[in-house]
């Protein structure tokens, strides 16, 4: 059976995506969604969909619809959460909001959200019920995890088991549902498509935890985005609820007098909390957390009834994403 590097799937399903084409009325709402899915995305989701797969069967050429409609749909989400975060550059470019308006960012989201209905939609018929069960329940679980997102802008109490659902809604099932989903188009039995999914699930909670320190600790050359964006924003990532519980004595009233001031200079802000985090350990807190999540996710990947040679290219990407720089 011929088995797929990452990279050589990566490019299956840019030249893929490329080929959807856009280029038609009305072009105010097409232009953007071109713009966004042009190429420069690590297209993760889409990856470990077709790898999923490739454990089971060779010819992923047949599953690109469903791949392209989880990338679709990742994409999507990111178009509005830029607009709900006011996010100015996305992968070193401006966001739809910036280039073109905040209407545009909406009408164009909602227009990808139903192409990647359209996409998913194309699975074979005997498949097509779990998948779009699965599809649906993961996009609903998206939304359930930015809402406990925003809520947690205005709450000072939030707990660490409480971040980690949010991101295991809002980040982890599209990695899980995406591995889920070439399991089964794959026909793999329903124990290794779960154990898949849970190795997704821990993968991506590993993933957004990463994603919270490199905005933090991250090379700006490489991360794609400004440094410190979260700390700017008060965002409850890990790291800052972790720094809350810790900080005592004058190291809490500096943290809390920057969370609370109005008009601070962002270079000062950023620098005082980046020293705190350091300061009361949740760096290395933040770190020991990352490869927990990485340790539980290869343990599920483990148990998946498959010899390890197969498996070896799923644990080298995991491996390859948490630790990344950007």
């Amino acid at each position: 059976m011929t088995m797929y590097s990452a990279n050589q799937l990566s490019q299956l399903v840019n030249d893929y995506i490329e080929k959807l084409d856009f280029a038609r009325a009305p072009y105010g709402l097409y232009d953007p969604i071109t713009y966004v899915l042009s190429p420069g995305g690590k297209r993760i989701r889409p990856v470990l969909m077709l790898m999923a797969y490739n454990l089971y069967r060779s010819d992923v050429e047949t599953i690109l619809n469903p791949a392209a409609a989880i990338e679709m749909y990742h994409n999507y989400t990111l178009l509005h959460d830029d607009l709900m975060d006011r996010a100015d550059v996305r992968r070193g470019k401006a966001t739809v909001h910036k280039k073109w308006n905040e209407n545009t960012a909406i009408l164009s989201g909602d227009a990808m959200l139903v192409l990647a209905y359209q996409l998913m939609a194309k699975v074979p018929e005997e498949r097509l019920n779990p998948v779009i069960t699965l599809f649906s329940q993961t996009a609903l679980e998206i939304c359930e995890g930015q809402q406990l997102d925003m809520e947690f802008e205005q709450r000072a109490d939030v707990k660490e088991e409480e971040y980690v659902e949010m991101i295991r809604l809002k980040t982890s099932v599209l990695l899980a549902a995406s591995l889920k989903i070439g399991a089964l188009l794959g026909g793999a039995p329903v124990a290794d498509a779960d154990r898949l999914y849970h190795f997704g699930m821990n993968l991506g909670v590993a993933f957004q935890l990463k994603d919270d320190w490199l905005d933090v600790f991250g090379d700006p050359a490489v991360f794609g985005k400004k440094i410190g964006g979260d700390i700017l924003c008060n965002k409850k990532t890990y790291m800052l609820i972790q720094a809350m519980q810790r900080a005592e004595g004058a190291q809490r009233d500096e943290l809390f007098r920057w969370l609370s001031a109005e008009q601070p200079n962002p270079e000062e802000k950023i620098a005082a909390v980046t020293y705190i985090y350091k300061e009361t350990g949740v760096k290395e807190l933040c770190e020991e957390q990352i490869e927990r999540y990485t340790r539980l996710g290869l343990e599920s990947l483990d148990q998946v009834g498959l010899p390890e040679e197969v498996k070896q290219p799923l644990r080298h990407l995991m491996e390859g994403l948490i630790d990344r720089k950007s």
